[in-house]
């Protein structure tokens, strides 16, 4: 089985992962609406949406929410989250059911999840057949040579009576990490193995899409992308009026 199919929908994964809470979402989708200005009731598409934390935010500003998602458990926590946005369970690889939105983002490092750079331009393939002519994409991936850079071998921590273990490592163009789960006594393996992906081959497979990149930025507040500095890499497109 995918890796990302047996770990994101876990409890254990929003432990881990509980920095990235909603206080964090707001930031960005502040930030991006702040860029895009869009009208209330516009549509989005949150691709990758997990649990809904950044279609809250974009559904309380009054846009009209669709969150896609490969996870039922995820989707069953944002459903919960959001009732005012859609979620549907939907292989992002894939158009959304030839749907077209003005809007649609990607965020936080959902590509790369195969070895295979294939599944990451039909991702980006299907980003643009569900955005409509002159609509706007933001994608959000971790900067790797940033990451590889402070790769921390092994961490321990604790969340809310939970023991996990992180060892990650850099093996053939894939970056691994390792978590062990110690709760109640009991001892649980996940993996993440997240290909990576450089600035140069990202604009190119977005170019190939289709669409037409307007410019890279670290995350919030959006200063130019730095190589060395960003902590993130967020790439900002459109469709052309004509295609």
């Amino acid at each position: 089985m995918d890796w990302y199919r047996d770990w994101f929908g876990t409890r254990y994964y929003a432990l881990l992962y509980g920095h990235r809470d909603r206080s964090d979402a707001e930031c960005w989708v502040r930030a991006i609406m702040d860029r895009w200005k869009p009208r209330a009731g516009d549509r989005l598409l949150d691709m990758a949406c997990g649990r809904g934390r950044h279609a809250l935010h974009f559904a309380n500003a009054g846009m009209h929410v669709t969150g896609a998602d490969i996870s039922e458990q995820s989707l069953a926590e944002a459903r919960q989250a959001v009732p005012a946005a859609e979620f549907v369970l939907h292989d992002i690889r894939e158009p959304l059911g030839g749907a077209a939105f003005p809007f649609v983002t990607c965020l936080f490092t959902s590509l790369g999840y195969t070895t295979d750079p294939a599944d990451d331009q039909r991702i980006l393939n299907a980003v643009a057949d569900n955005l409509q002519p002159g609509g706007r994409f933001v994608l959000d991936v971790m900067n790797t040579a940033r990451v590889l850079e402070g790769l921390v071998p092994m961490e321990v921590m604790e969340r809310d009576g939970v023991g996990f273990k992180v060892e990650r490592w850099f093996a053939n163009g894939v970056i691994h990490k390792r978590i062990t789960v110690s709760d109640n006594g009991e001892e649980r393996t996940y993996e993440e193995r997240v290909r990576a992906l450089w600035p140069a081959e990202l604009t190119a497979m977005v170019t190939k899409a289709g669409l037409v990149v307007e410019e890279a930025t670290d995350g919030p507040p959006f200063e130019p992308f730095h190589p060395q500095r960003s902590q993130r890499f967020v790439l900002w497109a459109r469709k052309n009026l004509s295609a």
